[in-house]
């Protein structure tokens, strides 16, 4: 498994480098937003490891722009603890959140989860595609299709919208879908899920205000319509 570490801390990222390297893992790093996109887009890799604040580009700002070519799974670090920053980082794409000073431990737990369910995900057989109310998903690809046109969704995208398809009818509370999707161990913003639902409709609706698919069950939580 191939790793990008990105943080203009040095010390930190040599830190995060010995550890994941102890591990197993392949790891490249880099020092600020710049560098950070241009290695994504040739690294081939499995996750990135991206710092919010950093220099040349924000760590929001290289997320959004790999998010352009890449759904690779994405865990941002920052010395913030506002909830706002965490869900505007969701919001550009970023996969899971940790926050400064973190134990190590947390983190390479967190990596090994989000590889977990990628893996999961690329190991199905070729065949496996599910197709509801026009919407497909493809398993191998790890990719949606609304009417036949391909949709790039991030790792949380697509695990959530795969729960409701796999589910329709079933309505899921966000404590529900944080337990499930983010795991009972996930300290974040239970607004979480709504900026993920939203993103699921304006990429998979064809009116996000008037979703037929992925309803709001009012007081109770959310759940996919064929």
């Amino acid at each position: 498994m191939k790793i990008l570490v990105v943080d203009d801390e040095k010390l930190l990222v040599k830190g995060i480098k010995f550890n994941l390297e102890n591990e197993g893992y392949t790891v490249d790093c880099a020092y600020d937003g710049e560098e950070a996109v241009s290695l994504a887009r040739v690294g081939g890799y499995d996750l990135i490891i991206l710092d919010l604040m950093m220099p040349k580009k924000t760590g929001l700002e290289a997320c959004l722009e790999i998010r352009e070519f890449s759904t690779v799974p994405i865990i941002m670090l920052t010395a913030r603890t506002d909830d706002m920053d965490k869900i505007i980082g969701f919001e550009y794409g970023a996969d899971d959140y940790v926050t400064k000073p973190f134990n190590i431990l947390e983190l390479k737990a967190r990596i090994r989860a989000m590889l977990r369910r990628t893996n999961s995900q690329s190991q199905a057989d070729t065949t496996q595609r599910l197709t509801i109310g026009g919407i497909t998903l493809d398993f191998i690809k790890h990719v949606a299709e609304k009417n036949g046109e391909t949709i790039e969704l991030t790792a949380r995208e697509f695990d959530l919208i795969e729960l409701f398809m796999k589910n329709p009818g079933r309505v899921y509370s966000r404590e529900n879908l944080l337990n499930i999707i983010w795991g009972r161990d996930y300290q974040g913003d239970i607004r979480t899920v709504d900026v993920h639902v939203h993103r699921l409709r304006d990429k998979l609706e064809a009116n996000p205000a008037e979703p037929d698919h992925l309803m709001t069950k009012w007081g109770v939580g959310y759940y996919f319509k064929g």
